[in-house]
C-alpha cells in the first residue's frame, strides 16, 4: 500500500493469539492491518506469553506493530476489530473476563494523543502494567514517551522489572 507521507499518524498496535497457529495469526493480522489500516513500517518479535487475566493451558504469542495510516482512531478501532471477526474472533470478554483468542488487536498508542470515549482509551489505559506489551512495544519504540506518564517506554519497562 503506497501512502502519501503528508497527514500520516503514528499508530501501535498490540497483536496476542493463543489458539491454533499463532505465528499464522499474527502474520495473517499483520497482512490485513497493511491492507486495510496503512503501511506496517516496524514489528517486533514475536513473544511467547502467559495469559494474563484468566487461565489457560494455552500459551500467547505477541507482538506489536507500528503503521503509519490516514485514519482517525476510531476508524483505526473499526478496522481492527473486522479483522478480528474475519479472523474469527467472537466476542472480547465473557462477562467481563477474558478468553482464548485466535486474534487480539489493541490500540496502544496514536501519535501523542489521548483520547477517551466509551469505545476507546488512549493511550491504551493497562500498556504500562504489562510486560506482554511492553517487551516489544520497546524494541520498535523504545524512545518514545507516553503522553500520558511522561515517560519513554524503555523507562516504562525498567519500572515494570
Amino acid at each position: 500500500m503506497i501512502l502519501e507521507k503528508e497527514n500520516l499518524h503514528d499508530v501501535f498496535l498490540g497483536l496476542g493469539s493463543n489458539l491454533g497457529d499463532r505465528g499464522e495469526n499474527l502474520d495473517h493480522a499483520i497482512n490485513n492491518i497493511e491492507k486495510r489500516i496503512g503501511e506496517v513500517v516496524s514489528t517486533s518479535a514475536f513473544y511467547i506469553t502467559d495469559p494474563v487475566g484468566f487461565e489457560s493451558k494455552n500459551q500467547f504469542l505477541n507482538a506489536v506493530c507500528e503503521v503509519k495510516t490516514k485514519l482517525d482512531p476510531l476508524m483505526v478501532l473499526k478496522e481492527t476489530q473486522t479483522i478480528e471477526k474475519e479472523m474469527g474472533r467472537q466476542i472480547k470478554t465473557v462477562n467481563g473476563v477474558h478468553a482464548d483468542r485466535v486474534i487480539d488487536i489493541d490500540l496502544l498508542l496514536f501519535d501523542n494523543e489521548t483520547y477517551d470515549s466509551p469505545c476507546l482509551v488512549l493511550p491504551h489505559p493497562h500498556l504500562h502494567e504489562r510486560a506482554f506489551v511492553l517487551l516489544p512495544l520497546a524494541e520498535v519504540a523504545g524512545n518514545y514517551v507516553h503522553p500520558v506518564l511522561h515517560k519513554t517506554i524503555n523507562q516504562l519497562k525498567e519500572e515494570l522489572k
